[in-house]
């Protein structure tokens, strides 16, 4: 089984963002997804840098793919994601019908026929007719929306195309909604044009809580995730045995190679899911959740 690591969610500086797919050139990861995909106001990094880190990734082994934003408000953002799935080199990760649109249709007018593709979480893809049809259309690996269940994986699992790769989002603050609306901006009672790029200042995003003072969501931008991390590492054998191909892990600002190797360590057989748990860093305040994974509310942690 792979390991990934999904797109930085956050707004990170370009150095950050540089150091950090540095030293994840050397973590046994065997996927990396590249890019922004919530704002289309966050340009740490040009489509240009981009690319030559996906270079770098590339020839240190990793396999790397391009990911589009799930929620398109702009010209600029269209012409940005037409470079992204016309650029040539990688993989792309289609987070919504336009970009697949635009990989479908680029394949139309190709010789070699069908553009591969994988479709990212964003897609609602519930069930194996929306499944088939992505596949007929190239899609070659697809990443389970978060809120399915184990029971739901397990129905897809034997009725989806054999060609079709699956991949499960194991680790992270789960991603739940995006909103025309800037949700940090208006934390600062600042209007979403005027943002002043409030985001950066919160490199895990913001925690909002509820009047009783319970840890309820993260607010990034204009996203909305999970005040929880999601935290599948005791779900490793379950997924193993429904013949997953890919586990996905999303970066944060601290802890992230200790994620890869705990869970690294489990696949290869090195450790235990217990004793790879107490090697994990403090979850924070909104400690850990997996309650979507057992059909119940998200929150819990199980």
């Amino acid at each position: 089984m792979k390991l990934s690591l999904a797109p930085i969610s956050y707004f990170w500086s370009a150095d950050t963002i540089r150091a950090f797919y540095e030293q994840a050139k050397d973590w046994p990861v065997d996927i990396v997804y590249l890019g922004e995909i919530i704002c289309g106001k966050r340009r740490s990094l040009t489509f240009e840098d981009w690319m030559a880190i996906a270079q770098g990734l590339s020839e240190a082994g990793k396999e790397v793919v391009l990911s589009t934003m799930a929620l398109l408000e702009a010209e600029s953002e269209l012409v940005s994601l037409a470079r992204i799935c016309d650029n040539g080199s990688f993989l792309v990760e289609a987070n919504d019908m336009g970009a697949v649109w635009l990989l479908t249709g680029s394949a139309s007018e190709s010789a070699a026929g069908l553009v591969p593709f994988v479709i990212g979480p964003h897609i609602n893809a519930y069930n194996t007719h929306t499944l088939s049809l992505l596949a007929e259309t190239g899609a070659t690996r697809w990443v389970m929306p978060a809120e399915l269940s184990r029971s739901d994986l397990s129905d897809l699992q034997r009725e989806k195309p054999n060609a079709i790769e699956t991949e499960i989002f194991v680790y992270g603050r789960l991603p739940l909604a995006f909103s025309a609306r800037c949700f940090t901006a208006r934390a600062h009672n600042l209007p979403k044009d005027q943002c002043d790029f409030r985001c950066g200042e919160y490199p895990d995003g913001l925690l909002l809580e509820t009047q009783e003072d319970q840890d309820l969501f993260t607010i990034n931008g204009i996203q909305m995730q999970s005040a929880g991390l999601c935290n599948l590492l005791m779900a490793v054998g379950e997924l193993t045995e429904l013949n997953v191909d890919v586990l996905r892990i999303a970066p944060q600002i601290q802890g992230t190679e200790a994620v890869v190797h705990a869970f690294r360590d489990i696949l290869d057989g090195n450790t235990t899911a217990t004793a790879a748990l107490a090697t994990l860093p403090p979850p924070g305040p909104g400690g850990w959740c997996n309650g979507y994974w057992y059909g119940n509310a998200g929150i819990v942690w199980e």
